[in-house]
């Protein structure tokens, strides 16, 4: 990016977006946050339901990225199933009305979406042009209501979109980094429990991407014109759940985990409030058109990856 943008990001307080606005921010960059509960002069009030005055912020936006959503770490309940449907599509109607009907509207809307999207599989990997999910036989109800949101959420991108704005779907896989509450630092803190074993049968494939590659490869997508509908943001290397979790251990300093079978999980996700699809589906993505565009991973391994999370990690005591 060779000039300087202004960023509307509905949903940026969260990990991801705390990740992008600050990189954005450092690089001289004009971030503004839409927020239910704003803190700071530089977040905005909405609702997350329906335009409102922070609509007219669209006129002077050069680039506006959704990341709005109630988070999928909860048991799929009928009451939790709903926010979490609604939370997504409703705010992402919202932002398309809004950019739809702006004076000046920006000129790319990059609508966060999910690699969970695509069918379970143990088979090849999935690009951006690779099977969806929904019709697996033998899959849990729970896998394909994850599915149903994720087809649904990128529609209502779809269906609101201004063709004078380029449209970007950020299909995400696990974003890696040392942060307190991420992904990383719950298999850490399990592996130094000694819980750190494989989890299910093994097999199941973990597609992840680390905190730094996510921020490049959003900024690449921002200046490569040609990229636009379903970007998978994930290494180029995804591998299975009993090499993710030996990797995890060897970063946790701790070469020894216990073996979690399906029971266990299943026992645990519900003492915990969550799913064990976040564990056990196999999603196997590749960056089919990052790579085609010539982005450079800086962590495509898992074990380079590790290396550098766990130092910091360590680092924070």
């Amino acid at each position: 990016m060779n000039k300087f943008l202004h960023f509307l990001l509905p949903g940026g307080s969260g990990q991801a977006g705390t990740m992008l606005s600050s990189a954005l921010r450092s690089a001289g960059h004009r971030v503004t946050i839409l927020s239910r509960h704003p803190r700071s002069s530089e977040e905005v009030a909405w609702d997350g339901v329906q335009p409102g005055p922070w609509a007219d912020l669209l006129n002077e936006t050069d680039v506006v990225i959704n990341l709005a959503g109630r988070s999928v770490n909860c048991r799929y309940h009928p009451e939790q199933r709903r926010e979490i449907l609604e939370s997504r599509i409703l705010s992402t109607r919202a932002i398309g009305e809004a950019i739809r009907a702006a004076r000046r509207p920006p000129s790319l809307w990059l609508q966060s979406s999910t690699a969970t999207i695509y069918a379970h599989t143990l088979g090849p990997a999935h690009g951006e042009d690779g099977v969806l999910g929904g019709d697996e036989p033998g899959v849990p109800e729970t896998w394909k209501f994850s599915v149903e949101v994720a087809k649904a959420w990128e529609a209502a991108a779809q269906e609101h979109q201004r063709p004078e704005t380029r449209l970007v779907l950020l299909r995400t896989s696990f974003i890696l980094s040392p942060h307190r509450g991420g992904a990383f630092d719950v298999f850490m803190r399990l592996a130094r429990k000694g819980l750190g074993g494989t989890q299910g049968t093994g097999r199941q494939f973990v597609s992840w991407i680390h905190e730094a590659d996510f921020v490049r490869s959003v900024q690449w997508i921002i200046d490569k014109p040609e990229i636009s509908g379903p970007v998978n943001l994930a290494a180029p290397f995804p591998l299975p759940n009993r090499d993710f979790m030996k990797d995890i251990r060897g970063a946790a300093r701790h070469p020894f985990g216990v073996p979690a079978p399906r029971w266990v999980l299943e026992l645990g996700a519900v003492a915990l409030g969550t799913e064990t699809e976040l564990i056990l589906k196999s999603r196997r993505v590749v960056p089919a058109k990052l790579l085609k565009s010539g982005f450079l991973f800086r962590y495509p391994h898992l074990a380079q990856a590790m290396e550098e999370l766990a130092q910091r990690w360590w680092a924070q005591g």
